[in-house]
C-alpha cells in the first residue's frame, strides 16, 4: 500500500473523538494525492468490535491490530506493533490525532524509521501538492506565526493533527475491507508496566463535544453582568464558555476556558460576546463551523475569523437577541 494510514485511538473500548478528525484529514489528503486511505485501531481481544465501524467508511482497508500485550497502553508495545504494521502496509503518510498518548509514543515510532514527527498540524497545503509533496502547517509562539513543513526524506511521513482542525463529521462514508494484523510481541519488549490510567480533574462540562457555545470575554465588564450572557446560552440550549481573563478573575470555572491554555472546541456555532480575539483564544475555537461575534470595536481581531459580525454594545444587543430567540421558540 502506498498511500495514507490513519492510526485511530481508543481507550477501554471507546473511541477518542479526535480519531475521526484525523481520519477526515487522512481522507482529504489521500483524495488530493490520488492515493488510497486506510485506518488502523489497536488493542487487546475485543478491539475488533470497534474496527467494524471503520468498515463503513471510505477506506481501502480497516486494520485491526490485536494482541494480548496491547490490552493496556504502553509506549513500547504500540511502537513495536505499529512499526510492524507500517512495514507490512507500506504507507507514505501516517496520520495521528494529536493526543497525550500520541505525543508519548509517536516521536519514538518516527525515529524507528529515521524520520521526525510533524506534530500538531493545523492545515495541509493542498495547493502545493505535487511532485514536491504537500505542505503541513504548524503554529509557533502560541499561534502568532505559522510554519510550513514539507517532508523531503525518502521514508514515510509521520503527522499528528491538532484537535478541532478537521471536523470528525466530515468523514466520508463508504465500504472498507477488514484485515486483522497480529504483531509479534513478547513481554520482554515492554520495558514499562501500565499503571492506573491518568484521570483528569472532574469537569462539569466537556466543551469539546458541545454543538453550540456562547463564550464571553472581557467586554462583559463585571461579574454581575454575566447573567445576560447566561440567559442567551440558556435560550440557545448552549454551553457557556469564556476567554482567559474571565476565568483568571474567577468569574467562571477554569474548565470553561477556551483557548491555548484551556479547551479546544469545534462546535457548529460559536457565539463570541465581548471577546476581542487574542491569538491565544482564537487557537482554541478556530475549528468552529460558524462563528458569530458581538463587539463594540469594529477593528477587533475576532471579526477577522467571524462568519457573522455585529458591531455594537453587547448590553443592548444580547438581551434583544435572547428575547428574539425565546419568541421564536414559543
Amino acid at each position: 500500500m502506498s498511500g495514507v494510514l490513519v492510526v485511530m485511538e481508543q481507550r477501554g473500548g471507546k473511541w477518542n473523538r479526535m480519531s475521526f478528525e484525523a481520519l477526515a484529514a487522512g481522507q482529504q489528503l489521500a483524495a488530493k494525492l490520488g492515493v488510497e486511505c486506510s485506518a488502523a485501531v489497536m488493542g487487546g481481544p475485543g478491539v475488533d468490535a470497534l474496527a467494524t465501524k471503520l468498515t463503513s467508511k471510505k477506506l481501502a482497508k480497516a486494520y485491526t491490530v490485536q494482541h494480548d500485550l496491547l490490552m493496556d497502553y504502553t509506549a513500547d508495545g504500540y511502537i513495536a506493533a505499529l512499526q510492524q504494521l507500517i512495514e507490512h502496509a507500506g504507507p507514505d503518510y501516517i496520520l495521528f490525532p494529536h493526543t497525550y498518548q500520541v505525543r508519548d509514543f509517536a516521536p519514538a515510532l518516527a525515529t524507528r524509521f529515521k524520520q521526525v514527527l510533524i506534530s500538531d498540524v493545523i492545515a495541509i497545503g493542498h495547493d502545493s501538492v505535487g511532485s514536491a509533496g504537500p505542505i503541513f502547517v504548524r503554529q509557533l509562539f502560541q499561534g502568532r506565526l505559522n510554519g510550513n513543513y514539507r517532508h523531503a526524506a525518502s521514508g514515510p511521513c509521520f503527522v499528528s493533527v491538532q484537535a478541532g482542525t478537521f471536523r470528525g463529521d466530515a468523514v466520508e462514508e463508504g465500504t472498507a475491507s477488514a484485515e486483522s494484523f497480529s504483531p509479534q510481541l513478547t513481554p520482554d519488549q515492554l520495558r514499562s508496566k501500565p499503571g492506573e490510567p491518568f484521570r483528569e480533574a472532574a469537569q462539569t462540562v466537556d466543551l469539546s463535544s458541545a454543538p453550540v457555545i456562547v463564550s464571553v470575554g472581557r467586554g462583559i465588564g463585571e461579574q454581575e453582568n454575566l447573567g445576560i450572557v447566561e440567559e442567551l446560552a440558556q435560550a440557545l440550549g448552549a454551553e457557556l464558555a469564556a476567554s482567559r481573563p474571565i476565568c483568571d478573575n474567577g468569574w467562571l470555572p477554569m474548565e470553561r476556558q477556551v483557548g491555548s491554555s484551556g479547551q479546544t472546541v469545534a462546535p457548529k456555532l460559536y457565539l463570541a460576546v465581548g471577546i476581542s480575539g487574542a491569538i491565544q483564544h482564537l487557537v482554541g475555537m478556530k475549528g468552529s463551523k460558524s462563528i458569530l461575534a458581538i463587539n463594540k470595536d469594529k477593528n477587533a481581531p475576532i471579526f477577522e475569523v467571524a462568519d457573522y459580525g455585529v458591531v455594537g454594545d453587547l448590553f443592548e444587543i444580547v438581551p434583544e437577541l435572547t428575547k428574539a430567540i425565546q419568541a421564536a421558540k414559543a
